[in-house]
């Protein structure tokens, strides 16, 4: 009974509806590949990318990034990152991002903070953007092989890249999944993500995903 109503909550967690104007809604396919290396027992480097594939016609176009992170473990439950990532738009503006995050797990909670320094071609300023998310990641099976794991991430813009542009709460993305860890080294994972963009005055633009993540670690 216990794991079931854990399961319930984590479903209304991560699916709750946002009050909204209107949604401007479209479907997007998500893959996420990395790999992970260690240097010692507290710190580790890893290389993320990511491909979104989008609708042109509603306004997203196609996304490709790469991020270099640098991990360093402060605690047992604890860790604090870095990293740099340079993000193309297909028919957009790139941009360039500077990333601060620190990630704890207490149980079955986990809790990130992230602050972003946005460098965006033809911008008129550096943008600043702090994000933080809650979620929980429940195991399914008595080797924990299997993961249930859904969160809630906001996007605080604190400020914009273009002058005059929005600040404050300007978005929220939501995900529900499953991994598997098919060894020590390898991770897959399938999940449902959300993404709403909160526009004053005119209708949200929500963004509806299966994201496939791979994850390898040397």
């Amino acid at each position: 009974m216990k794991t079931h109503a854990t399961l319930i909550i984590c479903l209304g967690f991560a699916l709750a509806p946002v009050p909204a104007l209107a949604n401007n809604d479209s479907a997007e396919l998500w893959f996420n590949p990395s790999v992970s290396f260690d240097l010692d027992a507290d710190t580790g480097i890893e290389i993320e990318t990511a491909q979104r594939f989008r609708n042109a016609g509603d306004g997203r176009v196609d996304t490709y990034f790469g991020r270099i992170w640098l991990n360093q473990s402060i605690s047992k439950n604890a860790t604090l990152s870095g990293a740099i990532e340079r993000r193309i738009n297909n028919g957009g503006d790139d941009e360039t991002r500077l990333i601060q995050q620190l990630s704890t797990s207490h149980g079955i909670l986990r809790t990130r903070l992230r602050l972003e320094h946005r460098f965006v071609g033809n911008a008129d300023q550096v943008g600043f953007r702090l994000r933080p998310r809650l979620g929980v990641a429940v195991p399914l099976d008595t080797e924990k092989r299997w993961t249930l794991r859904t969160d809630a991430e906001l996007m605080f813009t604190l400020r914009s890249t273009r002058d005059g542009g929005t600040n404050g709460l300007t978005g929220l993305r939501t995900q529900l999944g499953v991994s598997y860890d098919i060894n020590d080294r390898l991770t897959l994972s399938g999940t449902y993500l959300r993404q709403q963009e909160f526009e004053r005055g005119a209708p949200d633009d929500v963004g509806h995903a299966p994201l496939i993540g791979i994850e390898y670690a040397f």
